[in-house]
């Protein structure tokens, strides 16, 4: 079929077609005639250059049903434009359809040929409107990109049903360019929102070499490192037509990767190359995700495919209804004479392909091999075809939408009231005269819904509401293929993005027949966070348990926090528990045998007591200032159960009582040890002649009061003490990270110094003069009893001290105890147990006359 294109004007005011181009389409004349680009045939033979002769036209090969019938939609929707009376009621509309044969070079070729028409000579000036107002299509980013950029410069409308690249969205660049189909960053997005779904962070994408692919594969790189929802582990770019080599290589990169998952942004064809690598290397297991340029592709959907690609996701173009197109294309016929075969050429091809016949002259290669002519009427009813089925009407729909767009748009157009127009001086375009960028300006605000109750309008970048279809490929048990809908994506300023799945109804083709898990590296749970793995995507990680006091709380955590203060974790590091409150309690062993060692003690000088009370008329207890006696017992049975103030639950009274009873208590005994040796002091001098006098000055009022003043001093230092700087309840955490010390602190430390020391000081007094006395007659022995305690007491809290400074927590209070508890027994034994001996167990020595040292044997 001859079709002029490029035209010349020459100074004859007259244009002139320079040359003639072999194209399929189809035409129909009207008031406004609308052009339409299809890929009615899958690919085109190029010829031989030889720059020795002109070069052959382009012959397109592979007839595609569904480029066809992407085709007669728009056929059918101008005749139903036409036959409407509220829309465009005074106007009819033509097309100019053309094949462009999935090759730039015929898809430009039909541009320039519906731009400048198909007359040969035109007798005016170059000037005046293209042939076409407006132009449908084309199927392919790369052939808009191309071409729009041309439209673009007149302003020619140009609406495209199925050209994805986001990289169209650039107004600056193609301003007059529109789509019915939403832009590929939005179907990078909706991928991205399944993704998240599944929890697949760990994905391959493979796109192809052209803009659609390379433009997608910028989107998808963009838009997963700004959500941080995952990583790809390899990005792969597959070769136009067949290069074994590279689709090895790539099914290599495939078949050794972890991801699970692989994205695919390509045409069919690039599908069916990869496939049959896939095929020979035999690579299973993996979830293929589709774009909207195969998903559908019946191509794809065949028996010896299903083990790979069934269970795909894909995201198809929204579905719509047109009553009506079946009829239309059941009434199709094909022009019997070939003189007028430009009229609807690809029909006649369809026909031929459909039935396997030639219209005549058939060719002689046809005649030859047997086969059969085509009369035209063929029943289309007779052949099962796909083109007849419009239960699915995807790209179809969107085709629809387009022409109606534009339809819409024109009647905007002829509204236009005279002086109210958008134009310069208020004027409005005439349908006579009517101009592409007149057009322009409506389409670009033209606002419908269509019969099947879709909204179509265009963003500031002409691109379409964004709205998608979820499709998944079953594979039936008979070996055939159904693609359902599961679910839909559609996003709006308000909502963002919007998923809703069905995922009851998806087929997983594994044999767990559940969704596959796809991530370089598990998540980590709640106890752990994420080490990156040194020169690794994000996404490959190590989890490391949180050290000890911190914590965290969720899933694949990057930090761990730490525990409050009084708060230590759990030993699965995922929450903060109270920290154990250690203190030297009557339950553990360590607390019960001081307890037991106290009572014991306490009983003891009970016992002791007791003997002494039983026994207070004999010499032995008299002999030795029994008052006196009494008092010390007593002191020390105060010492002994002070020191059960130092165990159990810190409370305030606890800590302010503890250190002032032992404070007392343990003055008011040495108090006792010192007046008794300064009293065997005083007997001794006064035995000897002039000594008299001195025992006037230790009568037993002088004694007691000796006591008391003494203990009175202490009484003052604690009073002073508590009052400035009280001991208080504390809660270390020094000592352990996990656990709580509570103990008293003392508050003043020169206060709890000042009452050491003091006790010091008169246990220092009494062992001196105790020591002073240590030879003295046998009769007065008992200095060497408080000289040997004194030393035991002495003993005993100067390692005291060392002991309790490096002590950590409740065992500081175990050090005192015992320090108190050592001493109080070295007092006890030292000073009652010979006395005790001598009166249960040698009674014939408790008398006046062994006492006073007139016996044989000494104590």
């Amino acid at each position: 079929m001859g079709v002029s294109s490029p035209v010349s004007c020459s100074l004859s005011s007259s244009c002139q077609l320079q040359g003639q181009f072999d194209l399929n389409g189809m035409f129909k004349a009207g008031d406004v005639v609308l052009g339409g680009l299809f890929e009615v045939h899958y690919y085109s033979v190029l010829p031989s250059m030889s720059f020795a002769s002109k070069p052959q036209q382009p012959s397109c090969k592979g007839f595609d049903i569904l480029g066809f019938k992407q085709s007669q939609t728009m056929a059918f929707a101008i005749e139903e434009i036409n036959r409407n009376s509220n829309l465009l009621p005074n106007v009819t509309l033509g097309y100019s359809l053309y094949d462009n044969c999935a090759t730039l070079g015929v898809a430009f070729r039909a541009v320039l040929s519906l731009v400048s028409g198909r007359q040969e000579k035109v007798d005016q000036q170059c000037l005046g409107s293209p042939h076409v107002l407006a132009i449908v299509g084309d199927s392919i980013s790369t052939h808009c990109i191309a071409i729009s950029s041309v439209l673009g410069l007149y302003k020619v409308p140009m609406v495209s049903y199925f050209a994805t690249c986001s990289c169209l969205s650039d107004q600056q660049r193609f301003p007059s360019f529109f789509r019915t189909i939403p832009s590929d960053a939005f179907q990078v997005r909706a991928m991205l929102q399944i993704l998240k779904r599944f929890g697949w962070t760990w994905v391959g994408l493979l796109v192809s070499d052209d803009d659609y692919g390379l433009y997608a594969a910028r989107s998808f790189h963009s838009d997963l490192a700004q959500s941080g929802g995952g990583c790809l582990a390899y990005s792969e770019v597959l070769p136009w037509g067949n290069d074994p080599t590279e689709f090895r290589r790539i099914v290599n990169v495939m078949k050794k990767s972890t991801a699970h998952v692989v994205i695919v942004f390509a045409h069919r064809n690039h599908i069916l190359h990869l496939m049959e690598e896939v095929i020979k290397q035999n690579v299973t297991g993996l979830q293929w995700m589709a774009s909207e340029a195969w998903t559908l592709s019946a191509i794809l959907q065949t028996p010896h495919l299903m083990p790979y690609l069934g269970g795909t996701l894909g995201i198809a173009i929204r579905r719509g209804e047109i009553p009506g197109l079946r009829e239309f294309l059941l009434r199709m016929r094909p022009e019997k004479d070939p003189d007028h075969s430009y009229g609807n050429s690809i029909v006649r091809q369809f026909w031929e392909d459909t039935f396997q016949c030639r219209f005549a002259p058939p060719s002689s290669d046809w005649v030859d091999a047997g086969g059969r002519l085509c009369t035209g009427q063929e029943d289309l009813r007779n052949v099962e075809l796909s083109i007849l089925d419009v239960s699915d009407l995807r790209p179809e729909y969107n085709v629809y939408k387009a022409v109606y767009a534009l339809a819409h748009a024109l009647e905007d157009m002829l509204q236009c009231v005279p002086g109210r127009g958008p134009f310069s001086g208020h004027s409005c375009a005439s349908l006579q005269r009517v101009e592409p960028w007149q057009l322009l300006y409506y389409l670009e605000r033209v606002n419908f819904t269509t019969a099947f109750g879709d909204q179509v309008s265009f963003d500031e970048n002409g691109d379409a509401l964004p709205i998608y279809d979820v499709m998944n490929w079953l594979w039936l048990p008979d070996g055939s293929t159904k693609v359902q809908n599961v679910g839909v994506v559609r996003e709006s300023a308000s909502t963002g993005g919007e998923l809703t799945l069905d995922e009851d109804r998806i087929f997983w083709n594994f044999e767990s027949k559940k969704p596959p898990q796809s991530v370089c590296s598990e998540s980590c749970p709640p106890g752990t966070r994420m080490a990156r793995r040194k020169g690794k995507p994000v996404c490959c990680f190590d989890c490391i348990l949180c050290s000890e006091g911190k914590i965290s709380n969720q899933t694949d955590a990057m930090e761990c926090t730490s525990c409050p203060e009084d708060f230590w974790s759990n030993p699965q590091r995922d929450h903060c528990v109270p920290k154990s409150m250690e203190f030297l309690s009557y339950h553990e062993p360590l607390g019960i045998s001081l307890t037991t060692a106290s009572l014991l003690g306490t009983l003891i000088c009970s016992i002791v007591l007791g003997i002494f009370m039983y026994h207070r008329t004999t010499p032995m207890v008299r002999a030795n200032n029994s008052e006196l006696s009494f008092l010390l017992l007593l002191s020390l049975k105060l010492c002994f159960l002070c020191s059960l103030l130092f165990i159990g639950r810190p409370r305030l009274w606890t800590c302010q009582l503890r250190h002032a009873a032992f404070g007392i208590s343990f003055v008011l005994c040495v108090s006792c040890i010192l007046v008794k040796t300064m009293v065997v002091l005083a007997v001794f001098k006064a035995s000897k002649p002039g000594g008299g006098a001195s025992l006037k000055w230790f009568g037993a009022v002088q004694q007691r009061g000796t006591v008391l003043a003494l203990t009175s001093i202490q009484a003052v230092i604690c009073t002073a003490w508590l009052v400035s700087s009280s001991p208080v309840p504390y809660k270390n955490t020094q000592y352990h990270t996990d656990k709580i010390v509570y103990e008293c602190a003392v508050g003043s430390k020169v206060g709890f110094a000042v009452l050491l020391g003091y006790i010091g000081l008169l246990a220092i007094l009494s062992f001196l003069l105790a020591f002073l006395a240590r030879n003295l007659p046998d009769n007065f022995n008992e200095a060497k009893l408080i000289t040997f305690s004194m030393l035991i007491f002495c003993a005993v809290w100067v390692a005291f001290i060392p002991a309790y400074v490096n002590s950590p927590g409740n065992y500081a209070d175990a050090v005192e105890v015992f320090a108190i508890l050592a001493s109080s027994f070295g007092l006890l034994v030292a000073l009652f147990g010979p006395k005790c001996y001598i009166i249960l167990l040698r009674p014939e020595r408790n008398t006046k006359k062994a006492v006073m040292g007139r016996g044989t044997t000494k104590i």
